[in-house]
């Protein structure tokens, strides 16, 4: 995606990614992880704030540093990263809130043209059915792999 975007560092096998946003409210530690689920092939895409006390992802906090579309751009350039090292895998995705859901499919929306020229998508509809996504429909979760 052409679209501004936080330079990130990841490690060795191409699961955890790191980057910090950056605004005059201050620097505050962005992870991206990558893990497999019980369904071999299937990743699950966890990604907020870094919490140094719990050493884990806080996928609730609310930095509101300016940045969103800056740092939604970033996590879409860790699923090329991602995927380019794991080509046969699947990634899902859901926000920890509806607000956050609704949020990823408006940013898959508004670039689906780009995304589709690389990736399949799919959205989970309310139903439990996995559907090639549309513009306009409301899902629960977001599946996306490599053409």
């Amino acid at each position: 995606m052409n679209k501004p975007k936080y330079l990130y560092k990841t490690e060795e096998h191409f699961v955890i990614y790191e980057f910090i946003s950056e605004v005059p409210k201050g620097r505050i530690l962005k992870m991206v992880e990558y893990t497999e689920t019980a369904t071999k092939g299937v990743y699950n895409l966890a990604f907020g704030d870094y919490d140094k006390v719990t050493n884990t992802i806080n996928d609730l906090s609310v930095t509101n540093n300016g940045d969103s579309l800056k740092v939604l751009a970033t996590v879409a350039s860790t699923v090329y990263a991602f995927l380019d090292k794991h080509p046969n895998a699947y990634i899902v995705a859901t926000g920890s809130t509806s607000i956050r859901t609704r949020l990823y499919r408006m940013g898959i929306t508004n670039n689906l043209a780009e995304i589709k020229e690389d990736f399949i998508v799919y959205g989970l509809s309310d139903n439990g059915t996995w559907d090639e996504f549309v513009v306009g429909e409301d899902y629960e979760a977001f599946l996306i792999t490599k053409k």
